[in-house]
């Protein structure tokens, strides 16, 4: 992984794993350095005996590759990699600090907090549950829109099928979001992303941005392609996610990655040249320079 699990701090079986000494942001990288993956990980010992149990909260439509993957690093460690998407179901909560701080975990379930997004000076807080699905609480899941909504407002972005090895993390602004550790040990396509963090060779990052839906489109998925008037045959980005906005339904917000010229030498457009023109808005966080 691209982040450190040395350290990670155990999470009791009723308390919600927090902070960065419980919860890493953590890519998945092929040999070139392309995020074939990201997840939210935290440590979670089960059983009487407290075994170490890491969870690993991704896409669903990479868990099952994913886990065949890593598998393939076991050799002769006692560890067993599961992709247990089957067998538990995953939702999500999320409220006011207050609101967050008052939930209670159950013992059998395995809860994870995400960092807080500010919206127009309000903060709302957001929790991952796991569940086996013989004991799902479904007063816990969010109304998907506004769990969406407030994933993209995060400006975090999450791997999934149709991003899979588009990204170099910094490309997606992965280490602005403490999901990479340049200290730790030897993972795939550590050189690269090492090289493109040191040698400043990132011209590509992600961005915020939105359209109004009044001009015909009602969604947009991962995946799809930006394009500047003046080059129509090459692309100078791709959606990383979307969702329309709850809090105003005439609105679809982005996370897209896009060159950094890009921004400066023209409108860009979403899906083809003749698509409509991003409005690109700031970002929750600095960057850090590289």
């Amino acid at each position: 992984m691209s982040n450190s699990v040395l350290g990670l701090k155990p999470t009791k079986p009723t308390d919600i794993a927090q902070s960065h000494e419980s919860v890493r942001l953590v890519g998945y990288c092929n040999p070139k350095g392309r995020l074939l993956a990201s997840a939210w990980l935290g440590l979670f010992p089960s059983g009487d005996d407290f075994v170490d149990r890491f969870a690993l909260f991704i896409s669903k439509d990479l868990a099952a590759a994913t886990a065949k993957r890593l598998a393939m690093y076991v050799l002769r460690s006692k560890v067993a990699v599961v992709d247990a998407s089957s067998s538990w179901n995953v939702s999500g909560f999320y409220g006011s600090p207050i609101e967050i701080a008052a939930l209670q975990n159950k013992a059998e379930q395995v809860t994870l907090r995400i960092p807080d997004v500010l919206l127009d000076q309000q903060s709302y807080g957001r929790v991952l549950i796991a569940q086996p699905n013989l004991n799902l609480d479904q007063n816990a899941s969010a109304n998907d829109s506004a769990w969406n909504y407030l994933e993209v407002m995060s400006a975090i972005p999450r791997i999934v099928l149709a991003t899979q090895e588009q990204f170099v993390p910094q490309m997606i602004n992965f280490e602005s979001v403490a999901g990479v550790d340049f200290k730790k040990g030897c993972y795939p396509g550590q050189e690269i992303v090492a090289r493109s963090q040191y040698r400043g060779v990132i011209k590509r990052r992600l961005q915020l941005a939105h359209i109004n839906q009044d001009i015909g489109v009602t969604s947009i998925e991962p995946g799809t392609e930006l394009f500047l008037a003046q080059e129509p045959d090459q692309p100078a980005g791709m959606v990383v996610l979307s969702a329309n906005n709850p809090f105003d339904p005439g609105r679809i917000d982005f996370q897209i990655e896009c060159k950094l010229d890009a921004l400066e030498t023209g409108e860009i457009h979403l899906g083809s040249t003749n698509g409509p023109v991003l409005k690109i808005d700031a970002l929750p966080y600095p960057l850090i320079e590289i």
